[in-house]
């Protein structure tokens, strides 16, 4: 044995290197729950960029208010419904006019910037004619076309209501006359007599210095980045306040979610028996009753305004949260560590903050943030139907509803209060998506 022994390397009984006893050591940093969770969110690219935006959104409804030149309520009729887009008439002067709706001429510079009504000449009822003077020329704006073709238009309707037929006999009819003089037209469809009056009723014919001007451009309005609404105000800007007006509402609804959803679920759930009995009655109650009613109570006691919602929401807005904790806290308190908490003494307030909550995070965080745009679309209907925020104070809701009586002359008083509601409600419902990817470990992989 002793010879064998005598034949062993004397290098076999060296010791190993320390880098050699972790050869094929494996190993990773250890993280918490919500370092792994914010890992996890991170390689959701969606739900990073909806949360830039919604960071965004939020920076801009804070900020940009407080260095801008208009305010939501100052009003400038002789300015009302200016486009974002303008379709303007060059003048040899350098100058640009640009002719409103209600016929008067506004002075726009080569840049889209607004220089200011014309200084008005003459306006004459009988003629229909409007005369204004731009830096020594003078422009005519007649529109005495729509009162004669609007004539013409109500003899079309009278022929149709009187025999009930398609077509009517365009004799009689002094533009569908010109219209057709020359050919052997004569009758044509309703609806091809009210298309062709209807270019007459929209034409208006601008002449500078006697000449008239056909040419026409389209011209960013720079003053106004989103136009104006009827009453001239700046539709930019109030749409950057009804932003601030949706993101409080929103967010005091994550508030409420967690200071009384959480905690009231919690107890609820933890107590057990007839505590959790009571209590849940009480949120059915809560839950039986519409929160548009709440509002229609709570607005005649506090009045109109962002007051009635935030109670209203308040008051509502915490029970599905509440009913989610609930549920989790019935299945944790039968865990190990919750035993092992109660048999070292832990009272009942430590382990609902310490033990219980924290384990409840990952379903807390994607509640609350699915509750926001909630609560945001939620303050849009009310102030839309007449239930939120008042005049003067600018919400999307009550934006939209302004626009609604000429949505089809100016569209994008609509289309962009409309767009504001979507992207907000849109980014934070992706941001939700992610953060339940992340913390849910149902979804885990």
């Amino acid at each position: 044995m002793s010879e064998k022994n005598s034949n062993i390397s004397p290098e076999l009984w060296a010791p190993l290197e320390q880098d050699e006893k972790n050869a094929e050591k494996m190993e990773r940093p250890s993280l918490t729950f919500l370092q792994d969770g914010w890992r996890r969110l991170k390689s959701n690219k969606i739900a990073i960029l909806s949360l830039v935006v919604i960071i965004v959104l939020t920076i801009g409804a804070i900020f940009i208010p407080m260095f801008w030149k208009y305010d939501y309520k100052t009003q400038d009729l002789e300015l009302a419904n200016i486009p974002v887009v303008m379709k303007v008439y060059p003048l040899e002067n350098g100058k640009n006019i640009y002719v409103t709706p209600q016929y008067t001429v506004i002075v726009v510079d080569e840049k889209g910037n607004l220089e200011g009504l014309a200084e008005t000449k003459n306006k004459d009822m009988t003629a229909k004619k409007n005369y204004f003077d731009v830096e020594g020329s003078e422009i005519c704006v007649d529109y005495s076309t729509y009162s004669e073709a609007s004539k013409e238009f109500k003899k079309i309707e009278k022929k149709a209501a009187k025999k009930g037929l398609d077509k009517i006999d365009i004799k009689g009819i002094t533009y569908l006359e010109e219209y057709f003089a020359g050919t052997d037209t004569t009758e044509v469809t309703v609806e091809e007599a009210k298309n062709i009056l209807e270019n007459k009723i929209q034409r208006t014919v601008v002449s500078c210095d006697g000449e008239e001007l056909t040419n026409q451009e389209k011209l960013r309005n720079k003053t106004y980045l989103l136009g104006t609404d009827g009453l001239g105000r700046d539709l930019f800007i109030r749409i950057v306040y009804g932003a601030r007006i949706s993101l409080l509402v929103g967010f005091f609804a994550a508030f409420i979610n967690f200071v009384v959803g959480v905690f009231y679920g919690a107890i609820a759930g933890y107590f057990g028996g007839a505590v959790d009995n009571i209590m849940m009655r009480v949120i059915d109650v809560l839950d039986s009753i519409p929160m548009t009613l709440y509002v229609i109570l709570i607005m005649v006691v506090v009045g109109p305004g962002i007051t009635s919602i935030i109670l209203a929401l308040g008051l509502t807005f915490w029970v599905k949260m509440a009913r989610i904790v609930r549920g989790q806290v019935l299945t944790l308190k039968q865990q190990e560590f919750v035993k092992a908490a109660i048999v070292t003494g832990a009272d009942t307030k430590r382990i609902i903050i310490k033990h219980l909550i924290p384990n409840m995070m990952g379903p807390i965080m994607v509640n609350i943030a699915m509750q926001i745009p909630s609560a945001i679309f939620n303050e849009a209907f009310l102030s839309f139907v007449g239930l939120g925020i008042s005049a003067p104070m600018a919400s999307w809701g009550t934006l939209c509803n302004d626009a609604l009586a000429g949505i089809y002359v100016y569209p994008y008083q609509m289309v962009f209060p409309a767009i504001a509601i979507s992207v907000t409600i849109l980014t934070f419902n992706l941001f939700s998506d992610g953060l339940r990817d992340a913390f849910d470990p149902k979804q885990r992989k």
